[in-house]
């Protein structure tokens, strides 16, 4: 699968990181989270046969939870992303809001008037209808003092120059790449919770399986010596050790068992969703991880990919436009008027039709120093915005260089850990057949086997690691895709074969 920094948008809720303005997303498909490994043999009629081929056995692959699939339920599942989806789709607005600014103008509207005047027409008998001489009918309304007037209007304005309202669209379109961008950043962030949480589940959920064995092998060896103490063969000295290394091993699991109820409780959270993991563990020198290629100064000039450089580019280039939208308030307006009223009365002489076109200039002159405060003050937000922009790219490099640096160590750390794994294995036979021979006491073996199961532990820890720092640098350079998912889970797969 492509990465998804070379994918378009097909699905909002998908969207994982961005080139360009264009949003990029993650095409990840909602399957079973958890996926089955042992099969049903066809032609199986035994129920209980049937139950045990389900079971992971020795030797088989241990079905891991999905995370591409999880992290699907994530996005779904998180309120704040939801929220973060609302607000673009209401900035997306801003947008229709600024080429309204633009366009025609047009109202209408009615009314009606009644008005009692008292002046030079009320009480005049040179203009009281009853008047043979002077008077008529269109007179009666004036003579009286009374007016009841109806009228209504059609009003169009077209706006012919106006840089306000322009700078006010880019203004706008830079708001929506901004917001879309928090949204990548969001989801993104969310994308290194669901990792940290799946990884942190894997590590607590095979050191649970690690714990139970070393409290097996260590009843076991407890009760060998138990029984040689009771027969008189053994010394007591062993059985209390033995029991106090027991007792130890209890410990260890309860505690291992509250991690895995903690990084599962984390990713249901997350999720919805509380998936097995299993407690399988395979042969671990079976995991193969690779150094990073390419050079330290490479990966850092991906950083320009970075969704939070990105974002804070965007944000500067908002602030920018804003500074733009302000200045233009130093500029005349030119609007073109257009209007219609009709007007109908008890007064004739107040009757009227009027069409009215205008072309209209509007120059500011002064403001009281509103404009120029208002300028002033996008000029310093852009100050701002372009030292948020510096510090961003700052602490996308030093993660780049620590994550390689990580990646670096971790791979030697693997290496001499699976040293000495084979050493701690070799000590540990030779610790058993030397208490055999009479040259070795329990404590010897009881050491070496408990040294065993905490390198195990160190060991799965550090490839936990690795896939950590491995995955956050694709997330430091804006590269962070499905397929690097994938292989993150084939990589922990290998922990789980040939157990």
């Amino acid at each position: 699968m492509p990465r998804m920094a070379r994918r378009e948008v097909k699905e909002h809720r998908h969207v994982w990181s961005v080139r360009g303005t264009a949003m990029l997303c993650l095409a990840l498909p909602i399957t079973g989270l958890a996926v089955g490994t042992g099969g049903v043999e066809s032609g199986m009629s035994n129920s209980r046969t049937a139950m045990e081929s389900s079971l992971p056995t020795a030797g088989t692959s241990v079905g891991l939870p999905s995370l591409p699939a999880l992290f699907s339920l994530a996005l779904e599942n998180d309120s704040d992303l939801a929220s973060q989806r609302y607000e673009l789709e209401a900035t997306t607005k801003e947008i229709d809001m600024a080429w309204s600014q633009l366009k025609p103008q047009v109202s209408a509207g009615a009314s009606y008037m009644y008005q009692a005047s008292d002046n030079y027409y009320t009480d005049n008998p040179d203009y009281d209808p009853s008047n043979e001489v002077v008077g008529s009918d269109d007179n009666e309304a004036r003579f009286e003092g009374r007016t009841r007037d109806t009228s209504w209007q059609v009003s169009l304005t077209q706006p012919l120059f106006s840089l306000e309202r322009w700078r006010g669209v880019d203004e706008a379109e830079a708001q929506v790449e901004a917001a879309r961008l928090e949204l990548a950043v969001g989801e993104s962030d969310l994308a290194m919770a669901v990792i940290e949480a799946y990884l942190n589940a894997f590590l607590a959920s095979r050191e649970v399986g690690l714990m139970e064995s070393k409290r097996e092998a260590f009843e076991l060896q407890h009760r060998q010596a138990s029984r040689s103490y009771e027969l008189g063969v053994g010394d007591r000295l062993n059985m209390l050790e033995s029991q106090a290394r027991l007792d130890q091993a209890i410990a260890d699991r309860i505690q291992a068992e509250n991690s895995l109820d903690s990084a599962l409780g984390e990713l249901e959270r997350l999720t919805g969703q509380r998936p097995e993991f299993g407690e399988v563990l395979g042969d671990l020198r079976g995991v193969n991880l690779v150094p990073v290629e390419g050079d330290v100064e490479a990966w850092v000039a991906r950083t320009t990919d970075n969704l939070s450089v990105r974002l804070a580019e965007r944000q500067m280039e908002v602030a920018q436009a804003g500074t733009d939208t302000r200045r233009s308030g130093y500029y005349p307006e030119v609007n073109l008027s257009l209007s219609y009223l009709d007007r109908s009365s008890n007064d004739p002489f107040r009757e009227n039709r009027d069409g009215r076109a205008s072309v209209e200039v509007e120059v500011p002159i002064y403001q009281g120093g509103y404009t120029s405060a208002s300028v002033r003050q996008g000029e310093l937000s852009t100050l701002a915005s372009r030292e948020s922009l510096t510090h961003q790219q700052r602490l996308a490099r030093q993660d780049v260089r620590e994550r390689l640096r990580n990646i670096s160590g971790n791979l030697r750390r693997l290496n001499a850990l699976g040293q000495s794994l084979d050493s701690s294995r070799l000590f540990l036979e030779a610790a058993e057949k030397g208490e055999q021979l009479g040259l070795r006491n329990l404590v010897d073996v009881l050491d070496a086997r408990a040294e065993l199961y905490d390198l195990r532990v160190q060991y799965i820890d550090v490839v936990r690691q690795y896939l950590v720092d491995r995955l956050s640098l694709e997330v430091a350079v804006g590269d962070l895709g499905s397929d690097d998912l994938m292989r993150a889970m084939e990589t922990l797969k290998t922990l789980t074969r040939g157990a």
